[in-house]
């Protein structure tokens, strides 16, 4: 890859099939490069995929197929802004939709584990604000799994 920094995500034995799932979901993403292991290593067999380069939203990846020893954790996550409730939607239910799952305050996990923080940029916008607004915006979205755009609008009006 040419990009000085990579962002490096472990999977068990799945980054290739993760990377052009991210490719289809989102724009600006692409699998690019699939290496396979040279040789036989704690994780995989020589020919096995080893590593996937991508980019997911013009972020460039690196997908390592690493086995199971280093789960996903909240730790790490994907934040991917959105600045329409039908393109919030469309991520959230391509990731939850295809065997992941919901969590609170606009997180959820893939299918891989790899957790996703799908934020519509007026609650962004909103915690710029500070002041009341930021705490009525803020309040609005510990109710929320998926983000209600609406929702958060109305409470930055108070």
């Amino acid at each position: 890859m040419t990009a000085k920094n990579t962002i490096c995500v472990w999977y068990d034995t799945q980054a290739e099939e993760a990377a052009r799932f991210y490719a289809s979901v989102f724009p600006d993403s692409h699998v690019h490069h699939v290496h396979r292991s040279p040789l036989d290593n704690p994780g995989n067999k020589a020919g096995d995929v080893l590593m996937v380069e991508f980019t997911v939203c013009g972020v460039a990846c690196l997908g390592l197929n690493g086995g199971p020893k280093f789960p996903q954790s909240e730790a790490f996550s994907f934040q991917i802004a959105t600045d329409t409730q039908e393109e919030t939607d469309r991520y959230w239910n391509a990731l939850v939709g295809n065997g992941g799952a919901e969590s609170m305050c606009g997180w959820c996990k893939d299918r891989w584990g790899v957790n996703w923080q799908i934020t519509p940029r007026v609650l962004t916008e909103a915690m710029a604000q500070g002041g009341e607004e930021a705490k009525r915006a803020f309040a609005a979205m510990m109710t929320m799994q998926k983000i209600d755009i609406a929702a958060i609008e109305a409470a930055r009006r108070g």
